[in-house]
């Protein structure tokens, strides 16, 4: 079964990407762990698919401290859970040639609920994962923007980067295990990421980019399917063109930097054994 797990924590569900597609693993028969900072709208969300399918848990990612905790409590609970889907994320436009316009804490947010809590929430739920004897995943929700950067949300950009290279290293590092990395590359999307709330130099952001439930068919297409990367929409340009041979040049770099370090490890072993 390419997609065989059966409760999935979801770390951004309150709205969006997250929201559309924890109703599709409940339409699917996948209990929902629900985790986002907004409770009306998680409370909305129990009420409206039952306690016997979902649960919600209030928690801010943002919060890289109180992680370690949460993730024990959620496993505590939830002995059962299979499968880990970091989606939480952020948005905000930057201009570097307006340095005066920068807010240097919003960055560091963005950075942080976009990269350096995904880092810290594998840390807290791999061990667990790692120790069941069935299949198990970590999914993530990168994006386009981290194969090809947009000239208006360069920190927002940069963390994608970051979060890509991550996730391929990741992937190389869990090859052998039972847990499976899987990475979703949405293009723009129609969701609140784009409001005028958050970004007013967009004009009619929630109408930006591709239909969110378009964008949900073609992921669900992708997971069902057993991909452990799923490019959605426009992201197709760049992972079906550069973004192969970038991947080539990570698996050549891998070959090579394991194939020295397992000579020198060898002749360590050697040296050992001879008594030199």
């Amino acid at each position: 079964m390419a997609f065989p797990y059966k409760k999935i924590l979801v770390l951004g569900a309150t709205s969006g990407i997250g929201l559309a597609l924890s109703e599709r693993f409940i339409e699917r028969g996948i209990f929902v762990i629900a985790v986002g900072r907004r409770k009306q709208n998680l409370d909305e969300f129990v009420q409206k698919h039952g306690s016997d399918k979902t649960v919600a848990i209030q928690f801010d990612i943002s919060k890289l401290d109180a992680i370690p905790a949460f993730a024990e409590n959620v496993i505590k609970s939830h002995p059962d859970l299979d499968c880990i889907f970091l989606n939480s994320g952020m948005q905000r436009g930057a201009d570097f040639s307006k340095p005066e316009s920068l807010d240097i804490s919003l960055l560091v947010e963005e950075m942080t609920v976009n990269y350096l809590s995904y880092l810290a929430l594998s840390k807290a739920f791999l061990p667990f994962l790692l120790a069941k004897k069935e299949p198990t995943s970590l999914i993530a929700t990168s994006s386009g923007l981290s194969m090809i950067p947009l000239y208006r949300c360069p920190n927002y950009s940069a963390s994608k980067a970051a979060l890509h290279h991550w996730l391929l290293v990741l992937r190389w590092q869990l090859r052998d295990t039972n847990v499976k990395v899987i990475e979703i590359f949405p293009p723009a999307v129609q969701t609140e990421l784009h409001d005028a709330k958050y970004q007013p130099d967009i004009i009619d952001g929630r109408n930006l980019g591709m239909p969110l439930k378009d964008f949900t068919d073609e992921t669900m297409e992708g997971l069902l399917g057993g991909k452990d990367q799923i490019p959605v929409g426009m992201s197709k340009i760049a992972f079906d063109s550069w973004e192969q041979e970038r991947q080539k040049g990570f698996a050549k770099m891998t070959e090579i930097t394991k194939a020295d370090a397992d000579k020198k490890a060898a002749a360590a072993a050697a040296a050992a054994a001879s008594g030199n």
